[in-house]
């Protein structure tokens, strides 16, 4: 039978969803996802943290994120063997980010959750270089979640629908781009970064951005990249975040190979889990990459630490 191991999912701590205006229903029944995984034949699911506004109802990302580690552990200890844990960081200073990673390490989490953005900033900033310094050596891998709090493009439009929808995903490509356009990728090339929701509209535009980049070499306009931005979107990871496209996993796997590509069920977000599991067992790739996407790339990442 095969193994399915979902990579993004959430179950926020009771304490810290209560905190937010949005997570307050449904999205801390770890009882009722355990029900949910057993129905769909999953074995065991990655915990992210959704971004909220948790750190301002709470006095500051420091708070936040001993209360949310702590909930996620113990989650994690009452469920060893379903859920997986990835521990957050207080962001908001590099004092408070030094105490965090050490807090982070006593947990052993292995998987660090991060937003896309946080208050404008991408993570191409200095102040996260502590971080993949630390992921790095630590060997574990790094999930960038859409950053809901002020995402790319909210100053202008602000809309239950419109900000969810096309705000969120493009939050996620703008910080890829950021970090290769900072040579951050180059930098840190031992670090492992899964991004959601297949990275946002990058597969789309991946012919877009090799053609603009050589147009504008050839005039000096950009910077050299030493190499065009697809070379570089072959090592990052994706994971399909509930997606029920197979038209869109076809878009992933131009960019990338079977061997980034993790699937996610996005739940409780994604009410349709099944569906999504079905896109990748319908599709007309190898039986070794449907395993690979489903258990195998996430198992890989989480054995290297």
């Amino acid at each position: 039978m095969l193994k399915i191991i979902d990579s993004h999912s959430h179950c926020i701590p009771l304490e810290v969803a209560q905190k937010t205006a949005f997570f307050k229903v449904g999205w801390s029944d770890a009882d009722k996802q355990l029900a949910a995984m057993d129905e769909q034949g999953i074995a065991r699911s990655l915990l992210l943290y959704p971004t909220s506004d948790a750190h301002i109802q709470m006095g500051g990302w420091k708070n936040l994120a001993e209360a949310y580690n702590a909930g996620i552990a113990k989650i994690v200890k009452q469920h060893s063997d379903r859920f997986i844990g990835a521990g957050i960081l207080a962001i908001d200073n590099e004092k408070n980010l030094s105490e965090s990673l050490k807090q982070f390490s006593d947990y052993g989490f292995p998987v660090i959750s991060l937003a896309s953005s946080y208050e404008g900033k991408y993570l191409d900033e200095g102040i996260f270089f502590a971080v993949y310094e630390y992921a790095a050596a630590k060997k574990i891998p790094i999930h960038i979640h859409p950053q809901i709090m002020n995402p790319i493009g909210e100053d202008r439009v602000r809309d239950p629908l419109l900000s969810p929808v096309l705000e969120y995903v493009f939050d996620v490509s703008m910080c890829i781009g950021k970090l290769m356009m900072s040579g951050t990728f180059l930098k840190f090339p031992s670090v492992k970064f899964i991004f959601a929701h297949y990275g946002g509209v990058l597969p789309l535009v991946k012919e877009r951005f090799d053609n603009t980049y050589l147009m504008l070499r050839k005039r000096e306009f950009v910077k050299d990249l030493g190499k065009v931005p697809s070379e570089y979107l072959k090592n990052i990871y994706f994971d399909t975040s509930g997606s029920k496209s197979l038209a869109s996993l076809l878009c992933a796997l131009e960019v990338t190979d079977a061997s980034h590509i993790l699937w996610g069920s996005d739940h409780p977000a994604n009410q349709n889990t099944k569906a999504s599991i079905d896109a990748i067992l319908a599709s007309q790739i190898s039986s070794s990459d449907k395993e690979k996407i489903l258990s195998q790339n996430i198992l890989s990442l989480l054995s290297r630490s």
